[in-house]
């Protein structure tokens, strides 16, 4: 995918179909390491919570800053959702949860539920402004893992 590319969704599309788009354009676009299109899945006014470590939770451009440094230094080598569980939804809003595994150029992985709330901003680009990382027990009780 190109820098030019915007990711736009459809107005007609359900909000299932809405969360797996945004899902594959966010690990497509991760894992080609393409910065720009990335962001642009992710709203300036993001707010990540429930990272360890992170109390106050991580904003756009601390977000954006450790992803590019990320990208330059090939840390990451691909990124993976699993699982779709839908939490709410409305006409500018669609919620759901699912599993986000991180693979490394060094093997490493980090797998961990996340609850992703994404909201369709003045552009009609429907970007993520809030990202919350679950407990391993509300993963379990909310299916996506055994």
């Amino acid at each position: 995918m190109s820098q030019e590319q915007e990711i736009k969704f459809h107005d007609l599309k359900s909000p299932e179909v809405i969360a797996q788009e945004w899902l594959d354009a966010s690990a497509k676009t991760a894992t080609d390491k393409d910065f720009t299109a990335h962001f642009n899945l992710i709203s300036k006014k993001v707010r990540v919570t429930g990272v360890p470590g992170y109390d106050d939770g991580i904003s756009y451009d601390d977000w954006a800053r450790q992803s590019e440094q990320e990208f330059k230094d090939n840390v990451l080598d691909k990124v993976t959702y699993n699982g779709l569980k839908m939490s709410a939804h409305n006409d500018k809003q669609v919620m759901f949860k699912t599993m986000e595994s991180v693979f490394a150029t060094d093997g490493m992985q980090r797998s961990h539920g996340v609850e992703i709330l994404l909201e369709k901003e003045e552009d009609s680009v429907w970007r993520v402004i809030q990202e919350r990382v679950m407990t391993h027990d509300e993963c379990k009780h909310v299916g996506l893992i055994a």
